[in-house]
């Protein structure tokens, strides 16, 4: 791979791909329809003028995890199992947490440390690969695998001004004081160690094809601000008084003034970044700056959280719900890509997805996808090299135009949802009993003739599920189809639920376990509900900081018995029998606690059986 060039020739182009945190469609004003936005954002807008602005993005996950694992593998989250934030625990079920009618499945705690990620590629192609800022996708910010096990060259991780102020959010702000960890610069914004490891980067490997993934930790909770001078500036704005409890701020809608001045010190910051690749000479093209041979991908990895610890955050109407729920506020969120060959200032209406970045990345970079790696993006440089505005350009893997999205929650609110064209099913998995929520919900949001997409219902406030009887349930065939392709894990039933629930003294239960070398066998007795199946859950590391747990099949045999074979190095297990009911019993039933090591401690005289 050649690193330099004439000036008539034009080099490997260098990618930065820009992950902020919990930014939402309508936190930045470039988006802004129907009541306009306070917060300012004239960096980040300006780069829409630079490349393309898509209307109709979305993220892989709504929550940051399974996206950033999503954007990075190139893995749906329900392939991969890795579908919320941690994971890695055992789907339990105890008697003392009564209040929760429907639980999670065993989830994945993180990518598998072997995964072919886009930056391993890229560096298996002689690309300088750094990371600056949060990764998050372990079942812990510091637990293994790190970005150097999965192909960064270097990563940093200071959450710089983010870092929660001492003793509340309002005292320490920064101060120009120059021995001041957070000292303002000339524009009255603090020091941020995240940015400056991001230039630093950017500084040091500029004579090299890079690979830049910088994942901001703004605007992710805490909700603070260390310049009172923005925070001052906002409450004038917004017309609030200036806040005098640091705990709660309870105004509805988007007047957060905390929140507000993290928009605009986001803004603030990725302008450095982008003001960098703009005004610096290119030393592998000649009389060429930077910016003229780097793809930059601005997104979210979410949707807007709408509230956290004690404070309305922002709002991210017209769009329903937020961050943790699959509705367009959850998971639909800003994204602009600009680049060589890229028009510009182009807005698109095509549907596109986080998880087209991996594919999209290599073919921009004539790189060939590795061998037996299944991409579950779409490969968006057609689109973006010709017509950003022809969906017809976007192709599935079968070679034909991509018509349908899918993602998948089984968590808190516990839902899959499949978009086909302008209409949206959400399956909800609690229903049952549950007169507040219908299993199905359909929305057309949209009404797309001749490329142009006109607004129906992108507020998600009528349900057409009962009307379109008979495309609810195509949908949801589809849907179904989609998620047993990919070997999806669905909640589960608590037969401790405090509540009525049919069927819920009907469980099996389990009367033993026996042991003989690295096979287990487990007796059950059924007591009116079949079991359809069972897994071994288990741990290498129990009582382990970074203890993980993993799934496996255990075997379902006539005489009453389950058997599995114990993983080499297990040091704890679990079964978990689901019955055609989809209940869950777990045997033991394990105290609510993450470590066994803390359970046995705190339930001495506790029937661990499984716990070895």
């Amino acid at each position: 791979m050649s690193n330099l060039a004439t000036a008539t020739e034009r080099p490997t182009p260098n990618v930065l791909l820009l992950l902020t945190d919990d930014l939402g469609w309508q936190d930045v004003k470039a988006y802004d329809i129907d009541a306009p936005s306070p917060y300012e954002t004239p960096n980040i807008d300006a780069l829409a003028k630079k490349g393309v602005q898509f209307w109709q993005a979305y993220s892989p996950a709504p929550t940051c995890a399974p996206s950033r694992c999503a954007i990075m593998s190139g893995t749906h989250p329900a392939r991969a199992q890795k579908t919320h934030v941690v994971g890695g625990a055992p789907p339990t079920v105890h008697s003392n947490k009564n209040s929760q009618r429907i639980m999670d499945p065993w989830y994945s705690g993180r990518m598998p440390a072997n995964e072919m990620t886009l930056a391993r590629v890229l560096q298996q192609n002689g690309y300088t690969t750094g990371h600056a800022g949060k990764w998050h996708m372990a079942i812990n910010h510091f637990a293994y695998p790190q970005p150097e096990d999965q192909g960064f060259d270097v990563t940093t991780a200071n959450r710089g001004a983010t870092s929660p102020q001492v003793p509340h959010r309002l005292t320490d702000f920064a101060t120009a004081d120059a021995n001041d960890p957070y000292q303002l610069d000339e524009e009255g914004f603090p020091f941020h160690q995240n940015n400056e490891d991001a230039l630093n980067f950017l500084k040091t490997h500029k004579a090299e094809p890079f690979f830049l993934y910088y994942a901001t930790f703004l605007v992710h909770a805490p909700i603070h601000t260390r310049s009172k001078a923005l925070l001052e500036k906002y409450c004038e704005k917004l017309g609030l008084p200036y806040p005098t409890d640091p705990e709660h701020w309870d105004v509805k809608g988007q007047n957060n003034p905390y929140y507000a001045a993290m928009v605009e010190m986001l803004d603030h910051y990725v302008g450095e970044v982008f003001d960098y690749l703009e005004t610096t000479d290119d030393p592998r093209w000649p009389g060429h700056k930077l910016v003229e041979n780097t793809y930059i991908i601005f997104t979210s990895d979410n949707g807007g959280m709408e509230k956290a610890h004690g404070d309305i955050v922002t709002d991210n109407y017209p769009l329903d719900k937020g961050k943790i729920n699959a509705k367009e506020g959850g998971v639909r969120v800003p994204l602009f890509i600009s680049g060589p060959g890229i028009k510009k200032g182009i807005t698109s209406d095509v549907v596109v997805n986080g998880l087209d970045f991996y594919p999209t990345i290599l073919s921009l970079l004539g790189i060939d996808r590795p061998e037996e790696k299944h991409l579950d993006g779409a490969d968006l440089s057609t689109l973006l090299l010709n017509d950003p505005t022809d969906s017809k350009l976007v192709l599935n893997e079968k070679g034909e135009e991509r018509t349908s999205m899918m993602w998948h929650f089984p968590h808190a609110a516990s839902q899959s949802t499949l978009r086909v064209g302008d209409f949206k099913l959400i399956r909800n998995y609690d229903f049952k009993n549950n007169a507040t929520t219908p299993e199905f919900e359909l929305y057309q949001l949209y009404d797309t003739q001749n490329g142009t997409a006109k607004r129906i219902d992108i507020e998600e406030a009528h349900n057409l599920a009962q009307s379109e009887l008979h495309k609810v349930q195509e949908m949801n065939t589809q849907l179904t189809n989609i998620l047993t392709e990919m070997n999806a894990s669905y909640p589960f039933y608590n037969p401790f639920y405090k509540g009525k629930m049919e069927f819920k003294e009907n469980v099996p239960t389990v009367l033993g376990v026996t042991k003989a070398d690295q096979q287990v066998t487990f007796t059950y007795k059924e007591n009116g509900a079949k079991v359809i199946k069972a897994n071994l859950i288990y741990t290498t590391n129990g009582g382990h900081r970074y203890e993980e747990w993993f799934k496996t099949d255990a075997q379902l045999n006539a005489n009453g018995t389950v058997t599995a074979l114990l993983p080499n190095g297990t040091t704890h297990y679990i079964l978990n029998l689901i019955d055609e009911h989809n209940f869950l019993v777990s045997y033991p039933e394990i105290p609510p606690t993450r470590s066994i090591k803390s359970a046995k401690k705190k339930y001495s005289n506790y029937a661990l059986s499984g716990l070895k």
